[in-house]
């Protein structure tokens, strides 16, 4: 047999700066600033959805918009402080819009016919849903129960739950950039070019621009490519749903936005709470907390860093649950996870630095106050941020299959899981999308509003499916004989703080706080 010159690497090695190193200080910055850039996608595009329906005008929107930006920085800084440690972005989240939208459509709420009134009377039933159902990730994370939980993973248990993070993403892909063809191809050639064909172009001394920075370099040219399209009048005749898509002006963000609002808690009145809105919501809490488990997974390798032990994965969950009670105290209109796309972002730069991200967090923070400038960023077309996630969500897609190298995959037992757990975690989200819509809430619809968004949310999520499948079929089929083939051997180490000197590297808490809080 021939020598395996490929063997499986714990940590992958072509990335230049891992999770405790850090790029030079102007570096440092320009890179903290293309995270925010990229966070801005996701940031606008939920409250955009979400505001209009409950019957917010632009003004509410840009106002909302600004919340999400400012928290999502206080939990980003939380995370990396607090949390996991490590360099991973935590935002707005898609999965929370089903129980929303159950929320939205309360026949009690859709009875008040003053929109603004709606509107205020919808974001505080939300705010309230929020609150409780963060109690399911505090409980779980700080009770170290989802860490107990993570002992039954494996890596062939979350090489397709990983995968699924990223490939269950796929609508955010090339189906938005498919709404404005015009700026969304040249954009994604643009980056695959500058990031991967011209990586080794140093123009400038003996910096990588072309590799550190391709988002911020991309998104210039072509925002003013579509600006230009813009003015020539380009989209005069246009329908209006591609006008939405292509044109810079659509967004009435920048007219919208005040010159300086600080948000804070409580700021459109006092929650309201339901027990079945709050009963739906936690089916999304659920959710992010298995998507930003996967991301973790994936932000760790990305880093070059150990997987994070179970002490520490309960840890950044109840951080995360932290996290989501803020959003229903200041109002964001959504709940927390981790930005699956700068996670992606890591790679593409290879570069997996802590400060970056700590940063980053920083420039949420100013930005989102100070409104107008915020918002100039904000009015960038979707069709470019779509563009972008082809790329990083595949490339994070990809760090979840590299979990199969510490696996058999010659083992027929093996390839069954994988392949059921890829297939079915597209397929059964994939036939619950088709059913869903807000006035109907989807496959699942008794007199239940509250179940039907429950199960509606759960089975919508690929990562969460994945997550089933391939955990019961691990640990259920010829478990005791298939340990070696599993990967158990390496990935024992990592369920426990002291299992590696590594983690007391990339994981102990800052400021000695490790002897208040001693890892287990």
């Amino acid at each position: 047999m021939a020598e395996n010159i490929h063997p499986p690497m714990e940590q992958l090695q072509d990335l230049e700066y891992c999770i405790d190193s850090n790029p030079p200080w102007p570096e440092t910055i320009m890179l903290a600033f293309q995270n925010y850039i990229l966070m801005l996608g996701t940031s606008v595009m939920i409250p955009s959805y979400l505001v209009p329906a409950m019957g917010g005008s632009d003004g509410d929107k840009a106002r909302v918009i600004q919340t999400l930006l400012f928290v999502a920085g206080i939990n980003t800084l939380l995370q990396a402080l607090f949390g996991t440690r490590l360099p991973a972005v935590v935002g707005g989240s898609f999965a929370y819009v089903i129980p929303i939208a159950y929320i939205i459509s309360d026949s009690s709420l859709q009875r008040i016919t003053d929109r603004q009134e709606r509107f205020i009377q919808t974001m505080r039933a939300i705010q309230g849903a929020l609150i409780v159902a963060s109690s399911i990730q505090i409980i779980l994370g700080y009770s170290q129960v989802w860490g107990l939980f993570s002992r039954f993973f494996s890596p062939l248990g979350m090489a397709p739950v990983v995968g699924l993070v990223g490939l269950g993403l796929f609508q955010r892909g090339f189906p938005l950039l498919g709404n404005c063809v015009e700026i969304g191809i040249p954009m994604l050639l643009l980056v695959i070019g500058l990031s991967q064909y011209l990586k080794h172009v140093r123009p400038i001394r003996d910096v990588p621009i072309f590799e550190r920075f391709p988002i911020l370099i991309c998104v210039t040219i072509i925002w003013i490519y579509s600006v230009i399209l813009t003015a020539s009048g380009a989209y005069r005749d246009k329908p209006y749903a591609t006008q939405l898509s292509c044109r810079t002006d659509r967004a009435n963000l920048i007219s919208t936005a005040p010159w300086f609002k600080f948000p804070y808690p409580l700021q459109w009145g006092p929650p309201t709470f339901s027990a079945g809105h709050s009963f739906a919501m936690m089916s999304a809490v659920l959710v992010s907390m298995v998507e930003s488990t996967g991301a973790y997974k994936a932000a760790s390798r990305l880093a070059i860093a150990t997987p994070p032990p179970a002490y520490v994965l309960s840890r950044g969950i109840g951080w995360q649950g932290i996290g989501i009670l803020l959003d229903g105290l200041f109002g964001t209109v959504t709940g927390s996870t981790v930005s699956v796309e700068n996670v992606g972002l890591l790679g593409l730069t290879r570069v997996g630095s802590r400060r970056v991200v700590q940063i980053s967090a920083g420039f949420m923070i100013f930005f989102s106050t100070l409104g107008k400038f915020g918002a100039v960023f904000a009015s960038i077309p979707f069709p470019i941020f779509a563009a972008l996630h082809c790329v990083l969500f595949g490339l994070v897609a990809s760090v979840g299959l590299s979990f199969l190298q510490f696996t058999n995959m010659n083992s027929m037992r093996n390839l069954i899981i994988t392949g059921l757990s890829l297939f079915l975690g597209i397929s059964v989200p994939q036939f619950f999308h088709q059913y869903w819509n807000p006035q109907h809430h989807g496959l699942v619809h008794t007199n239940a509003g509250w179940f039907n968004a429950f199960l509606n949310t759960i089975f919508s999520s690929p990562a969460t499916v994945g997550l089933i499948v391939a955990v019961f079929l691990d640990n259920t089929l010829e478990v005791e004989k298939s340990k070696k083939d599993r990967g158990m051997p390496w990935w024992v180490k990592f369920r426990t703080f002291r299992g590696d000197n590594r983690n007391e590297e990339f994981y102990t808490l800052p400021f000695n706080l490790n002897r208040f809080f001693p890892p287990t």
